[in-house]
């Protein structure tokens, strides 16, 4: 059964007690976009890494890259770590993704202790590759190639695959405290969203939102400021700013004061295109 292979990048750089903790939350984050979407997934953490075991592979996928925090992920071929399992399974993996002609190179990683080297694995996965593809006229080309296969080794288990899928990245929502925000319009819809990707729980004051639903499946709505409220987002371009500073007494937060219209246009379109089921219109 393919793997999904998630990685994170800013929660790497935290201490050890609140990195364990925003890997938690993270966690914690995966089930619930994944249950949202009515995937059944075993979901498990290990060594800066999540994996997700599915049956529902692309379904998965789709709900991955909506959870802030996860930098990229990549569907994945799992095998042992026993470096003969590793080039029959390589090879296998290559069958039908190199064409007549094509030249591919095989870039590997590995953490643990084993009796070879990254250079090993790259080297006699690649030979298994070659072997396996002969026929086709492939060639190995390390600094060029048509076509790269990955290999992340793992401790006890070996990942195989030719992609990465690179998500939003950010923090996970949670992590960072709540926030008030004002949506009414797409630079407010936009400013929701850009303080979720910071890891806020973010707390609408305004009309139902699907947009930022399909991104916090738990998302919240109210009016009133609450104590445990961190400040009020607001989607205020430049030339607004002058008649908002004297506001609440509460921190203002403008994520989107440095976009112009066309930018978060461009970003609300791009969201939507990537996010959005088969049929989903937002409404």
């Amino acid at each position: 059964m393919p793997t999904i292979l998630a990685r994170y990048s800013e929660i790497g750089l935290k201490s050890t007690p609140v990195r364990v903790r925003f890997e938690n939350r993270l966690r914690d984050n995966i089930i619930t976009m994944l249950a949202a979407d009515r995937i059944e997934a075993l979901v498990t953490r290990k060594d800066a890494r999540f994996y997700i075991e599915t049956e529902d592979i692309d379904g998965a996928a789709a709900a991955m890259k909506r959870v802030f925090g996860i930098a990229s992920f990549s569907i994945t071929e799992v095998c042992s770590s026993d470096l003969g399992a590793i080039c029959s399974a390589a090879a296998e993996y290559s069958m039908g993704r190199l064409k007549e002609g094509d030249t591919f190179a095989v870039k590997a990683r590995r953490e643990g202790s084993h009796n070879y080297t990254s250079v090993d694995v790259g080297r006699e996965a690649g030979s298994a590759i070659f072997i396996a593809n002969e026929s086709k006229g492939v060639k190995v080309n390390l600094t060029n190639p048509a076509v790269t296969f990955y290999i992340e080794v793992r401790n006890n288990k070996a990942f195989v695959f030719g992609s990465s899928i690179r998500c939003h990245g950010g923090l996970p929502i949670g992590t960072q405290g709540k926030v008030l925000a004002d949506v009414r319009s797409e630079r407010d819809l936009i400013s929701a969203w850009l303080m979720m990707k910071r890891g806020c729980k973010v707390i609408v004051r305004g009309e139902k939102q699907p947009l930022l639903e399909r991104y916090d499946p738990e998302l919240k709505y109210g009016e009133e400021v609450s104590p445990e409220i961190l400040g009020i987002v607001s989607g205020a371009a430049l030339s607004e700013l002058e008649g908002l500073m004297s506001g609440p007494d509460i921190p203002i937060f403008f994520p989107t004061v440095g976009m112009s219209d066309g930018e978060v246009s461009s970003l609300l379109k791009t969201i939507k295109e990537e996010v959005a089921p088969p049929g989903w219109t937002g409404q």
